[in-house]
């Protein structure tokens, strides 16, 4: 066994000691029984550090009773809590271990008195008692004492040389040659054991995984009571009048709710209050102080946080709460120390917080420093500090939050106006665009709607408003305003029907109206969100202006080189959809490219490499395609951009197929699909339809047909109509590769609707052509073939509108081939051609009404 002073073991008769039989069961902690077991083998004092309730008091003795063999003198257990006096340790201790029996001395009477005064001092009686025993003495609870127990360990160390100490204590005794082992919460696995076992005996039959709400309630109980055992166990005995569920639901108010503890336990563990009851009373005032503001917290500060909320008594207070158990401290991914409440300790900090009447005195200092935060770390988003911008925007995002819920409970606009402005590119960034609709809604709503009408138009506005603290006033303040509104419609596909309503159409309309092309703010976000506006309403023309625009005064404009960069990738992606405009996509692409580059922007260049991927695509390059779009994932990987890695894979399992390599690309989308990383991005919905269009020609229908019924049950962007035409189109589609033709042309009837909206005309202007070669197919089989000189005026009107610079996919060549094929085969040559040419000159319009 390990030996307690570095002694080799020693077994001698029955067991010695004053260690009682524990009367419940111990669950897990062998790991730190084992690690208990090495510093007692290289430390003559080691402390258990940790929270009230954590089990330091059990688990010191279950490591005592392991390595009671290297300790043949005895394993004693002196129990401090209830000495109320410095002076009263000594005596606690001899108490313990039964020293207090007569000690003789020399004859004489100057030795008879030396011996009384040294009998009369409980340190002396207990340095002979030890002398060169082989002891390991338990101090269990030094906290309140502790000063009293440091002297004392001191002195009996130094004068008992085979003494070993193992102290339990919620702050260090600071003792020269003290090791500290930490006593950290349960893990969740060992914290549902101890439940489940006290549940048990709680509540015969109980079991923590009896069904999937009991499972879920637990696994809460044990997370939110921070994996304390005492907590727990305190929960479990109310588990003979409620479930788990019910216990789960009430921890808010934890402190009425876990009061029933054993009554052979002290008082201050028979409740949880109790428990942190006794740590407070502990702390001084500027303790107390700094405990109660940290509550305020969510997720843990920094120093910097700390000191801005809780005041200058933060930086050494601070060291002493982390020393008493009652504050954690670990570093963050960025180096720095950081500072965080268990939830129990924070609950009851909030209380005593309240009982001051300084909360929102707190939550003041609070908000102003993390709006000011936000505020200063939107800009490094946009270059070199990229990365450790979003980890620490990342790592403060619970606070975050906590000052944004403030802001709105307390109707203050203009601090909840500079969050959400100063967060909006984070959240386009990290795809939490849930979080960025809701806050903007939630914000736009504590002010005037500068959208509604008569709508004043905007003037030029060259700074962000985020530059410089609110308060704003005149066109800064104005400004905010509708870009709050514009940061809510960037997030229109997570609410798609209620942008459809008349009144949410006349707002996109006036949202469009209220700019000019090419205004500085129009360049910048949120400003240049405007531009979903314009292409909403379908005015290509406009949207045209407005790109070019953009391009133009962010060109023009010192200091709006990344402005620059955005619109050009952004003038690329438009290019690359519309082969009918002048311009060129590629060259956009790679100016933003080099741009975003030399900023050191990760998003950006990964933007710009993918923006180039789709012009290749355009011209049927799909192996350049697909390298950009590989060097674009490789950037996004480097970011942590797990969305729009997933969006990237998702367009490169696409071009691997067309260009040849279906086995690696089909892998690549189904794995998309497998991670939950795109499941609220398009990168889902266009895994999905790409996987689709592959299993319909490779002959897996049934898989094909699956694939779209689960987009449609699973996305609401199904029923967009732009997305709707698309999935329309593919299911007319499948009809006719399965030969279900009357089917497929109820179907390809509606697509065609869709397609004929000024939306999907201005995003995908050659989606009509595919659905008139659809209709061709199966028009090629019906009646007997009476229907097939429409099959073929389908192709040429189809045809006719495709721009000469359009390269067809594989879905489109292939289907196209198809047709035409089944068309000439029932018509013959020469009135396929006479009714083609003849198609040529029909509008699509023309054509689908003969559909």
């Amino acid at each position: 066994s390990t030996t307690p002073g570095r002694h080799p073991a020693v077994t001698s008769g029955p067991p010695t000691g004053n260690l009682r039989a524990r009367l419940t069961s111990f669950v897990g902690r062998e790991a730190d029984i084992e690690a208990i077991r090495g510093d007692l083998a290289t430390a003559r004092l080691v402390t258990l550090l940790g929270p009230g309730g954590a089990g330091k008091t059990r688990l010191s003795q279950e490591a005592a009773e392991s390595v009671r063999d290297g300790a043949p003198d005895g394993v004693w257990l002196a129990e401090l809590a209830p000495v109320d006096v410095p002076d009263g340790v000594p005596e606690a201790v001899l108490t313990a271990v039964g020293a207090r029996e007569t000690v003789l001395y020399g004859a004489g009477a100057e030795a008879m008195r030396a011996g009384s005064e040294r009998h009369d001092d409980p340190v002396e009686r207990l340095a002979e008692h030890f002398g060169k025993r082989r002891i390991l003495l338990i101090l269990d609870n030094c906290e309140h004492v502790v000063e009293a127990a440091a002297r004392l360990v001191a002195e009996l160390l130094e004068r008992c040389p085979e003494l070993t100490v193992l102290a339990t204590s919620r702050e260090p005794l600071g003792v020269p040659g003290e090791l500290l082992r930490p006593v950290e919460p349960l893990p969740e696995p060992v914290a549902l054991r101890l439940l489940a076992d006290r549940g048990a005996a709680a509540r015969p039959g109980f079991r923590v995984d009896a069904d999937d709400r009991t499972a879920a309630a637990c696994v809460e109980i044990c997370r939110r009571l921070d994996g304390l055992p005492l907590a727990i166990e305190l929960a479990a005995a109310r588990l003979r009048m409620l479930t788990a569920r019910q216990i789960a639901d009430r921890l808010d108010d934890r402190f009425r709710l876990l009061t029933s503890g054993s009554r052979t336990v002290r008082p201050r563990q028979q409740t949880l209050r109790a428990v942190v009851d006794w740590s407070w009373e502990l702390l001084n005032e500027d303790e107390r102080e700094v405990l109660r503001r940290l509550s305020v917290f969510a997720g843990g500060c920094d120093l910097t946080a700390a000191e801005a909320v809780c005041g200058p008594a933060a930086l050494d207070t601070l060291g002493s709460l982390v020393d008493k158990s009652l504050v954690v401290a670990a570093p963050s991914a960025d180096g720095a120390m950081r500072y965080r409440l268990l939830e129990t300790v924070a609950e009851y900090a909030g209380e005593r917080l309240d009982e001051t009447g300084r909360r929102p005195e707190a939550e003041r200092a609070h908000l102003t420093y993390y709006r000011e935060l936000a505020r200063a770390t939107d800009p490094l988003l946009r270059g070199p500090g990229q990365l450790a911008a979003i980890g620490r925007l990342e790592r403060e995002y619970e606070n975050l939050r906590v000052a944004l819920r403030h802001a709105v409970a307390d109707r203050d606009e203009q601090e909840a106006l500079c969050l959400v402005l100063s967060l909006s590119w984070y959240w386009q960034m990290r795809d939490l665009r849930i979080e960025a609709r809701n806050w903007s809604r939630e914000v736009h709503a504590l002010g005037p709607d500068p959208f509604t009408e008569p709508v004043r138009p905007a003037r030029p506005v060259r700074e962000r408003c985020t530059d410089t603290p609110p308060p704003w006033t005149g066109e800064a303040l104005a400004e905010a305003r509708r870009g709050v509104h514009l940061v809510h419609l960037a997030c229109m596909d997570t609410e798609l029907d209620a942008w459809q309503t008349p009144e949410a159409q006349a707002k996109l309309r006036t949202i469009a109206a209220t700019y000019e092309p090419g205004m500085p703010q129009t360049c910048r976000l949120p400003g240049s969100l405007w531009f979903f506006a314009v292409m909403l309403t379908g005015d290509m023309e406009r949207l045209r202006t407005v790109v070019d625009a953009t391009v133009r005064t962010s060109r023009e404009t010192p200091g709006y080189d990344w402005e620059l960069a955005a619109s050009l990738h952004a003038r690329a992606n438009l290019l690359a959809n519309r082969s009918d405009w002048a311009g060129d996509a590629t060259r956009d692409a790679d100016e933003a490219l080099e741009i975003y580059e030399r900023l050191g922007d990760l998003w950006g260049t990964a933007e710009a490499l993918a923006a180039r991927a789709e012009a290749c695509e355009r011209r049927g390059e799909w192996e350049s395609a697909a390298a950009d779009y590989e060097a674009a994932v490789e950037r996004a990987g480097r970011l942590g951009a797990r969305a729009q890695i997933s969006v990237l894979n998702a367009r490169l399992g696409n071009a691997l197929m067309e260009a040849g390599a279906t086995g690696r690309g089909e892998r690549l989308l189904r794995e998309v699909i497998a991670c939950r990383d795109g499941a609220r991005t398009e990168a889902m919905p266009a895994a999905r339809m790409f996987l689709a269009g592959h299993l319909g020609m490779t002959g897996r229908i049934s898989e094909a047909r699956e694939q779209l019924r689960l987009l449609r049950e699973q996305f609401s962007v199904a029923s967009f109509v732009i997305f709707d035409a698309f999935i329309l189109g593919s299911e007319a589609w499948l009809e006719a590769v399965d030969a279900c033709y009357e089917e497929c042309l109820v179907k390809v009837r509606r697509a065609l609707e869709q397609a004929g909206t000024p939306l999907s005309l201005a995003i995908a202007p050659s989606m009509r052509t595919l659905f008139l070669y659809i209709a061709a197919l199966a028009l090629a089989a019906l009646d007997d073939g009476r229907r097939a000189r429409v099959g073929a005026l389908c192709v040429g009107a189809g045809d006719g509108v495709l721009p000469s610079a359009h390269v067809a996919t594989r879905v489109e060549r292939e289907t196209r081939e198809r047709a035409t094929r089944g068309l000439r085969a029932v018509l013959g040559d020469a009135a396929y051609e006479s009714a083609y040419a003849e198609g040529a000159g029909l509008s699509p319009e023309e054509a689908a009404a003969l559909v």
